[in-house]
């Protein structure tokens, strides 16, 4: 039996998601995240995380929007257990690809964007330096130290 996901249900946590969190955008959903609110006694909830999930009209009428919610929620059951940083929470938004895309890339998907928002557990374990407070690239060597463009 699979294990039981928090689920986001308020209105005003999928806004708190969408105004102050992270997100990225991948060609089958779009993930928000954002640190936990503090609950009832002012602490984050450290050891768990809780997920929304939402489909507009553009992905097409009451059955496909269901359908592309009910395979977001398959991914997350395989993903989200095993990789997702706890004390978060997590908004999944469907696109119009959720329905067509290939489940197994749409698995890849959540992967990816949990890794380039920094919130993979995996990604930190191998990667020291892969968190969310990673260093930033380097500057081309097209760039001077000042910012302008060598020509």
């Amino acid at each position: 039996m699979k294990p039981r996901i928090a689920r986001l249900t308020r209105r005003s946590e999928f806004l708190r998601a969408a105004s102050a969190g992270r997100k990225w955008a991948a060609r089958g959903l779009v993930l928000q995240a954002i640190a936990s609110a503090p609950g009832s006694d002012g602490l984050a909830t450290s050891e768990a995380f809780a997920i929304g999930y939402t489909a507009s009209r553009r992905v097409g009428g009451a059955v496909e929007r269901n359908r592309a919610k009910r395979r977001l929620r398959e991914a997350v059951a395989r993903v989200m257990p095993s990789h997702a940083v706890r004390g978060y929470d997590y908004v999944l938004i469907a696109r119009p690809e959720t329905l067509s895309r290939p489940f197994e890339a749409l698995v890849g998907d959540l992967m990816i964007a949990l890794g380039r928002l920094g919130l993979d557990r995996e990604g930190l374990k191998g990667d020291p330096g892969g968190g969310p407070n990673r260093a930033r690239r380097p500057k081309s060597a097209s760039h001077t130290e000042s910012g302008a463009v060598k020509e």
